[in-house]
């Protein structure tokens, strides 16, 4: 099984959007590459190469619907509580049509029902993620969580997120996921995606409930 994560970005903003790639085996996520820079046509390429050989699984760090009328989504109410129980930030979750993520919700819509629409086969299985909250929720101590709170400014927190990773499960990661928090959060979201998808795995936090309005489950 193919393991993918994407930190999305808005649909200018290619710069900022990271996919990383991962084969599942021996109860590890082995590296097999990171690309950066993504475009849409880029990942829809990526996603639809792995899917060829074997089921692909996709954790996307961005909102893949929105409440009709505004505002949070119950999903969006439920993680926020989760994750300030642990100490972090509830500000991280912010409602998808809100003016500062309203692009990024159009793009994770449009692109997941373009996935959707490729998955034949049903071997394309898709969730929504928050890589933030997968680290900052498992990585522990005092000093873990304080470098959770700050890798995404912090180049000595990355590099203590990449030696925690190392430990819990991923192999062969590069050196150059430290480059930035974008390729850091595509391996997180990938984390979260092996969790809810393995069945001897569970996430930690994990809203089940779809609709045809909201036709993903979310997880970290």
């Amino acid at each position: 099984m193919k393991v993918i994560g994407i930190d999305l970005s808005g649909p200018a903003n290619h710069k900022d959007t990271a996919m990383s790639v991962f084969q599942l085996k021996n109860d590890h996520l082995v590296f097999e590459n990171i690309i950066v820079d993504a475009s849409d046509e880029m990942l829809i390429s990526a996603i639809t190469s792995a899917a060829s050989k074997e089921d692909v699984v996709i954790g996307i760090d961005a909102p893949l619907s929105y409440q009709d009328g505004g505002g949070d989504r119950p999903q969006d109410k439920s993680i926020r509580q989760f994750i300030k129980g642990h100490g972090l930030s509830g500000s991280s979750i912010m409602p998808p049509t809100l003016t500062k993520m309203v692009y990024l919700t159009l793009r994770g819509i449009a692109l997941t029902r373009r996935i959707m629409s490729m998955n034949l086969l049903g071997k394309i299985h898709l969730v929504e993620v928050h890589p933030g909250a997968a680290i900052g929720t498992r990585i522990g101590n005092e000093d873990g969580l304080f470098h959770a709170l700050h890798y995404k400014k912090e180049v000595e927190s990355r590099k203590e997120i990449f030696k925690w990773f190392q430990t819990i499960g991923f192999s062969g990661l590069p050196d150059e996921i430290l480059l930035s928090s974008h390729q850091i959060d595509a391996c997180a979201a990938a984390l979260a995606a092996w969790h809810w998808a393995d069945p001897t795995k569970q996430p930690l936090w994990h809203w089940k409930t779809i609709s045809p309005e909201h036709p993903f489950e979310f997880c970290c």
